[in-house]
């Protein structure tokens, strides 16, 4: 039994070493040797002003919440209405719809604090939706780095999760009214959504539990969940280290950084700068009046109503999105909801994924600490760009009655230029990001090898006239030619040699060609190329 068991060992030590060095790779198990917190640097650039942003906006909604939920009753409960706004006393209302008014005009610096906590919502998803497409276009999700694209991808759905429940509190005409969208969304899930919206809203809708479920939602299981992923964030990027930035003086193994006394007191004093942004614009821009409203009624349906705007992209597919039903074996299916329900998944799935497929295909496991520039990228800043004009077109949706009416236009022409728009702008949009980066892909090309255009233009011998080019610094050199060029791969390298292709290696290997194949890139200039040009010969 003793020789049967030895061939085993070599075995699963050589998949505990793989474990081991995954998890090395990605979370940085063992972390730089006699590092203290006292010595950690942290990186002093734009990039990482919003990340600050995120963290500070989030700091500023657990604040306010909690002052909030001091007052906030939430329950659906029929009550009437005596508090401070003379317009609506005698009004039957609900317990929420009541405490939220008792805070906006009775409670002191109740309406600041509402409107603070709403606008810090505002913020946080804005900069966290930025920060993600600021990784997307620079590379930044590549090894090691790729478990923390995922956890800032969730964060940013946690976060659109968070405000969803949030606004739909105060039980208004017009929560009410997005509150009847998601009703309907949930009822359009085949098998699950009957029994999920009565779970949801304690019986038919609109019932009389779905403010103190979403309630503890909003105001329990969200914020833990964000707060997890955040210190997870920050407990990775700490062990990993930062994104380097090209220039002086930076590599992929030297970061130019603050250290940690400087760096705190820079972020104490642009915690301030975020709060006062987001309490100046509590005070002097009005958000959610929910007294112009008026409470919820079954009956009643509140026009011209959006969502916050990063809910827009799911109102606007669900307007563009034809009534159409499916039945079969004595069930329908309302596609009217469920498309566009599945579309705006499929389109957070697809960003969240394509990190992922790029290491795939380009058989890349290395480790990248230095960001791309977007235009050495053609075809990834093409396809961020699509989905930018995609998200875009389908938030411009979500008003089409405002912009109907603004602009004296039908409804339905409005609603038909968006679904043509799905569809057309993306690919117009992808195939003119692309050029945009191809031809700056090839000026950078020519200025390392015939030098910047100086303006100054110098007569020849024989009668001909020519500008005069300045040889760029070797620093402005290595901005634009350290990077790399990936080759597309072939079904051949994909697998085995002598083996037949198969169909996951000619889509792994057509995927790659679509990246980094022929016309998809401007080859950059060897090393010999600028100092032939510098002595005197021609290049390319």
């Amino acid at each position: 039994m003793g020789n049967e068991s030895r061939p085993d060992a070599p075995r699963q030590g050589r998949h505990t070493g793989r474990v081991a060095a995954w998890a090395e790779a990605r979370l940085g198990t063992r972390g730089p040797a006699g590092t203290t917190v006292m010595r950690r640097i942290f990186p002093d650039r734009w990039a990482f002003m919003l990340g600050q942003i995120v963290l500070h906006s989030f700091l500023i909604l657990v604040v306010t919440g909690i002052y909030l939920s001091l007052h906030f009753h939430p329950s659906s409960e029929g009550k009437v209405y005596r508090g401070g706004y003379a317009p609506m006393r005698g009004q039957s209302v609900s317990d929420a719809f009541d405490s939220t008014m008792h805070i906006s005009f009775d409670v002191r610096g109740g309406l600041l604090i509402r409107q603070a906590h709403h606008w810090a919502a505002l913020i946080f998803v804005a900069a966290m939706f930025a920060l993600v497409m600021r990784v997307f276009f620079t590379g930044a999700f590549r090894k090691p780095r790729r478990l923390l694209w995922v956890i800032g991808l969730l964060l940013l759905i946690l976060g659109m999760l968070g405000g969803l429940t949030g606004y739909d509190l105060p039980d208004d005409l017009l929560s009410g009214t997005g509150l009847a969208v998601v009703n309907g969304t949930l009822l359009s899930l085949p098998v699950i959504g009957t029994r999920l919206s009565d779970f949801l809203f304690g019986g038919e809708f609109p019932g009389h539990e779905v403010v103190a479920h979403f309630n503890l939602l909003h105001v329990v299981v969200i914020p833990i969940l964000m707060a997890a992923l955040i210190l997870a964030c920050v407990a990775w990027s700490s062990r990993q280290g930062q994104n380097r930035q090209v220039g002086a003086g930076r590599s992929r193994r030297k970061l130019v950084a603050l250290p940690l006394r400087a760096h705190a007191v820079k972020s104490v004093g642009f915690f301030f700068l975020v709060a006062g942004v987001v309490f100046l614009l509590a005070a002097i821009a009005q958000i959610n009046p929910i007294w112009e409203y008026g409470p919820y009624r079954v009956d009643q349906v509140s026009t011209g109503s959006q969502p916050d705007w990063y809910m827009g992209v799911a109102d606007g597919l669900l307007r563009a999105m034809p009534g159409w039903e499916v039945t079969a074996w004595g069930h329908t299916l309302a596609l009217d909801n469920l498309v566009p329900l599945a579309a705006t998944g499929a389109l957070f799935l697809a960003l969240g994924a394509y990190p992922f497929v790029e290491a795939w295909v380009t058989d890349d496991d290395s480790e990248h600490h230095l960001p791309d520039r977007p235009r050495n990228r053609p075809v990834r800043t093409a396809l961020g760009a699509a989905w930018l004009a995609l998200y875009a077109v389908a938030f411009l949706g979500a008003a089409n009655d405002l912009i109907a009416t603004h602009f004296s236009l039908s409804v339905d022409a409005v609603t038909w230029a968006v679904r043509i728009g799905l569809f057309a702008a993306p690919a117009v949009v992808f195939a003119l990001a692309k050029r945009v980066a191809l031809g700056l892909q090839k000026r950078d090309r020519d200025k390392v090898l015939h030098g910047r255009e100086t303006g100054v233009v110098k007569r020849l011998p024989h009668g001909g006239y020519v500008e005069v080019h300045e040889p760029l610094s070797p620093r402005q050199v290595r901005l634009l030619t350290d990077h790399e060029q990936y080759l597309p791969l072939t079904p051949g390298r994909v697998g085995s040699a002598d083996g037949p292709d198969t169909r996951t290696q000619r889509l792994r290997a057509g995927l790659s060609r679509r990246l980094y194949g022929p016309g998809t890139q401007i080859l950059k200039p060897t090393v010999p190329e600028p100092e032939d040009i510098a002595a005197g010969g021609h290049g390319p």
